[in-house]
């Protein structure tokens, strides 16, 4: 048993490696804007989307800046990319069976552990290209680091995470708090040099910089999504409460019932599951507050969720859940006496049934791209129409034409021609075309006609309800552009991926 015990990391670790290399890359359009900013550094275009374009539109630098450095080594982006994050999220994991191991709740951390590794919300943004495990990475352990009082780690790890996205800040606010807190009433010592270093000089290098190159440090791609995007009245908190009410997600086994009883649930599990780790760790709070903090923070504003907002708050999310089914089994009185009853029960309710829910959310042969096991939300179908577009923008290019279109990943990436981004993130001057009237959108984007008709792209690439009631509605558009594919689609309600070149 002690045998056992002592390969459990490295057999964590090794299942972590698995549910990421197996797949493969199968990338996010998100991903190639990140990477089309890291290829023009290494190039010597500078840190920009568009060359000559000093514009800051990724939310991501620190992970541009180590995409770059892997770019100077080995050009293949997709797989360096998801090779950080394979290896960003077994930290995560050992850390989440450190966090377990510390309290005296070793099956929890180890239940944690093994869900965090094949988590399809963990393994669909590593495998995307994404920053997202190394910033929940960074997250937890300067969380774990803060409550061990591992200053200069958890200090650093901290900038570092504010540096790779600026919503690490929902929990530096927290552990800042409590450090604090333990200044003033714990009598605790007063940060030391080296610990100011560890937490300013990566701020400063980074900030400093971005105010020079830039002219202001915060990402341009922050207010754009809010002004281009049209959301229902509570849309963003309604997607928060759905996803923490399924941590182990599970829709196919329990469908809206199983929302309705987790909104209940799992929630009064982490209250239950918090106390095991605040009597051992006291500072470990705002580990155990921030996936609340974070649901009032991106509730609030309503931004549009995207998928990959929804994974930084589930390990301290799901880890108390888990130390509260242990806690259970091991404390009721009518398990007491039981130890086999014990140990089936918190196998049964810590390991099968979460993994065998996660795993259901797995399809062992996709439909498109990679053809090796993946989590079903993993899919890249709407990215590789894009790549359909690049090609056909490319079969009459010009160089310096302008390629204007709602999503830019993909055709940024393909074409590396000066893009025009509809939505605004790499774009300021789409600033002053929105927001749009609401009869102008059929789902939450729509282009402005206006936005087309003053910066007079060569190409314009949309899902068609991009333009339904814009575009398709304007008839200086029609009388000035062309319809060149209509690549067949219906993702959004669209009635295809039209490719539209200017009358020459």
């Amino acid at each position: 048993m002690v045998t056992m015990r002592k390969y459990i990391p490295a057999i964590i670790v090794l299942l972590a490696l698995a549910a990421r290399l197996i797949p493969g890359p199968r990338l996010v359009d998100d991903a190639y804007i990140t990477f089309r900013y890291s290829r023009n550094l290494i190039e010597g275009q500078g840190l920009v989307y568009n060359p000559g374009e000093h514009v800051l539109g990724t939310t991501t630098p620190l992970f541009a800046l180590i995409m770059a450095g892997a770019g100077l080594v080995h050009a293949d982006y997709p797989w360096a990319a998801l090779i950080v994050s394979a290896i960003a999220d077994s930290l995560t994991c050992l850390l989440l069976l450190r966090l377990g191991r510390s309290i005296g709740y070793e099956k929890t951390g180890i239940a944690a552990a093994l869900v965090w590794a094949v988590h399809p919300y963990a393994v669909t943004f590593a495998i995307g290209g994404m920053e997202t495990s190394l910033f929940v990475f960074l997250l937890i352990a300067s969380g774990v680091a803060h409550a061990e009082k591992r200053r200069v780690p958890a200090a650093l790890c901290a900038a570092l995470a504010f540096v790779t996205r600026p919503d690490a800040a929902i929990l530096i606010v927290l552990l800042a708090l409590d450090r604090l807190w333990g200044i003033i009433r714990r009598k605790e010592e007063w940060p030391k040099l080296t610990e100011w270093l560890a937490a300013l000089v990566p701020l400063a290098a980074w900030y400093g910089f971005a105010w020079w190159y830039y002219g202001s440090p915060l990402p341009h791609s922050m207010t754009a999504k809010m002004a281009a995007y049209r959301l229902d009245d509570y849309a963003a908190f309604v997607r928060l409460l759905q996803h923490y009410a399924q941590p182990f997600m599970g829709n196919k086994f329990t469908g809206p019932f199983g929302v309705g009883l987790g909104l209940i649930l799992f929630p009064a599990l982490t209250i239950l599951g918090a106390r095991p780790l605040l009597d051992k760790r006291p500072s470990a709070w705002p580990l155990l507050v921030y996936p609340w903090v974070y649901l009032v923070v991106f509730s609030v504003p309503n931004p549009l969720i995207f998928r990959w907002y929804l994974t930084p708050p589930l390990p301290m999310y799901i880890f108390p859940v888990l130390a509260a089914i242990e806690r259970l089994t091991d404390n009721l009185a009518f398990m007491r006496p039981r130890p086999r009853l014990r140990l089936w029960t918190a196998a049964i309710l810590m390991f099968i049934l979460p993994l065998a829910s996660l795993l259901t959310e797995w399809v062992p042969r996709p439909d498109h791209g990679n053809v090796t096991p993946c989590p079903d939300m993993a899919w890249t179908k709407l990215e590789d129409l894009y790549a359909r577009a690049a090609d056909v923008v490319m079969r009459d290019y010009r160089p310096g034409d302008v390629v204007a279109a709602g999503d830019v990943g993909v055709l940024g990436w393909k074409t590396r021609a000066p893009i025009l981004d509809l939505v605004g993130l790499n774009s300021p001057v789409t600033k002053k075309y929105y927001p749009l009237p609401a009869e102008d959108y059929v789902i939450n984007y729509a282009v402005p006609a206006k936005l087309i008709l003053d910066e007079k792209p060569a190409y314009v690439v949309i899902l068609e309800v991009y333009g339904r009631n814009t575009l398709a509605r304007d008839e200086r558009f029609g009388g000035q552009y062309r319809l060149v594919e209509k690549i067949n689609t219906d993702f959004y309600g669209s009635d295809g991926l039209l490719v539209y070149e200017i009358k020459r």
